[in-house]
């Protein structure tokens, strides 16, 4: 006999399912995984880099992330604007081409190339495929990851670190 807490519970997780597939359908580019060609999609869009989000499907971090703060209207407007948006799955053998051209998986990209351990990381390369901030883990809110945009599109990287960064903002609030 099916019980409504039954019924409850199976339309929940289709409610879940439904809104990390709207943020995957939203948030993230679609690539034929050329990452040397998107590099050059990104500079003729004139965007400030590619964001990479590496994951794991059974990541509760990962999952977080997707359903409470990357299917953010404010959120994706603001990181389509600055940045070509990928994922990459570290346990994944789906074949690719990194940014310098190389065949390789998805699996020894995370791994082998950018030493993924845990997931989610937040990846940021510039035009010319160099990684320029990392963030291992989910932020701890929408503003936070709102704040590591703004911290690479406007190239705070490149003088502070991203905590250093964060303090000074909420100094100056």
């Amino acid at each position: 006999m099916i019980r409504y807490t039954h019924i409850f519970l199976l339309l929940s997780l289709l409610g879940c399912s439904s809104a990390l597939q709207a943020a995957q359908t939203e948030f993230f580019d679609t690539t034929f995984g050329d990452f040397s060609e998107e590099l050059q999609t990104a500079k003729e869009e004139q965007k400030s880099g590619i964001f990479v989000f590496f994951e794991m499907d059974e990541c509760p971090f990962c999952h977080r992330m997707k359903t409470s703060i990357l299917n953010q209207p404010d959120v994706i407007s603001y990181f389509k604007k600055h940045f070509k948006i990928f994922q990459v799955d570290i346990e994944g053998d789906v074949e690719m081409t990194d940014f310098d051209g190389s065949v390789t998986t998805q699996k020894d990209f995370a791994f082998k190339k950018h030493r993924v351990r845990a997931t989610p990381v937040l990846a940021f390369f510039d035009l010319d495929g160099k990684l320029v901030a990392r963030y291992t883990g989910a932020t701890s809110s929408k503003e936070e990851f709102m704040l590591l945009g703004d911290y690479v599109v406007n190239g705070h990287y490149a003088s502070t670190s991203f905590t250093r960064f964060k303090r000074q903002q909420r100094q100056s609030q």
